[in-house]
């Protein structure tokens, strides 16, 4: 199994498609920090926008663009005038709700929605995703990455994805609200796939797929978390030396093997604490643990609540 299907399966995601943005400017889309377990997204399906966010300097954005914020962070998006907003009307249809203004400037369309991550501990995906993540579905300008036939496939699927949910948000029929929502999951494992694949992935759990030499230590982590994993164990592996091992480990994600391991065993951890009656301390065994009381003791600083709270609030129990 791949690094990504490891994850989505680990951590599951669905999809709500909420809000159909139809502007002229001068227009905006103010959002406030999202919801716990909440990682709102924003399709610009025509016009041009800038975004403003903490996260970095303004980004000017073109049509077929894609912004996810894994953070949740407040974001501003405008079309990048410097005039006032005038008045939006909100109008139901079917499942969405749409957005207008009556603004003469250029004209600009979105799709906005949330990705929701189930009730698992989420350091794992959030920790590793940058702030914001933009990507450029759009046909790239001639020559940019025709050389490349798999990511030329990569980007006709997102495309085709994406006029699908706009064709239903357009024209809904009979179970559109579902099935938009089903899209709008998909949307998100082939954004981050997309992502991926592209000339410059995110720095994180994700860029490792395009580390070859260390899958075998990180398929080790995800399929044997009971082992006492060392690092000397895991560059054998992967066929180097200790040093080499760290260093490559390092600069593909940011951050030690020793941390990664414990953010897989707690992940898989908190999802055995929902979905099976097995005790606590027969859990931490199964990640590694053979103390109860370190497992414990992990586990909270990783979640920021104990196992046993954590079950008991069936993971919506926060810090």
């Amino acid at each position: 199994m791949d690094l990504l299907s490891r994850l989505l399966s680990l951590i599951p995601v669905t999809g709500r498609l909420e809000l159909r943005c139809l502007f002229g400017a001068p227009w905006k889309i103010d959002q406030v920090v999202s919801g716990v377990r909440e990682i709102p997204y924003h399709i610009l399906l025509s016009g041009h926008a800038v975004l403003d966010d903490v996260n970095g300097p303004s980004e000017q954005l073109t049509a077929g663009d894609i912004i996810l914020f894994p953070a949740g962070n407040a974001h501003l998006i405008h079309d990048g005038s410097g005039n006032a907003a005038g008045p939006e009307f909100h109008s139901p249809k079917a499942s969405l709700t749409v957005i207008e203004n009556n603004g003469a400037g250029e004209k600009a369309d979105f799709l906005c929605g949330r990705f929701l991550l189930g009730a698992v501990p989420d350091r794992l995906l959030r920790d590793h995703l940058p702030g914001r993540l933009v990507v450029h579905s759009a046909l790239p300008e001639r020559g940019a990455d025709r050389d490349d036939p798999a990511r030329s496939m990569a980007r006709t699927r997102l495309r085709r994805l994406i006029e699908l949910m706009h064709e239903e948000a357009n024209d809904p029929g009979v179970g559109s609200e579902m099935f938009v929502n089903h899209l709008s999951a998909a949307l998100f494992a082939l954004t981050l796939r997309f992502a991926t694949e592209g000339t410059q992935p995110p720095h994180g759990l994700l860029a490792l797929a395009r580390k070859p030499r260390l899958q075998p230590a990180i398929t080790a982590m995800f399929e044997t978390p009971a082992e006492p994993w060392t690092l000397d164990q895991l560059s054998a592996l992967c066929h180097m030396s200790r040093a080499t091992f760290i260093r490559q480990f390092q600069e593909a994600i940011g951050r030690s093997a020793a941390d990664v391991l414990t953010e897989i065993r707690m992940t898989i951890a908190g999802r055995m604490l929902l979905h099976a009656d097995t005790p606590v301390a027969d859990i931490g065994e199964s990640v590694g643990y053979q103390s109860v009381a370190a497992f414990q003791r992990v586990f909270k600083r990783q979640v920021g609540v104990s196992p046993a709270r954590w079950r008991a609030s069936g993971g919506n129990l926060q810090a």
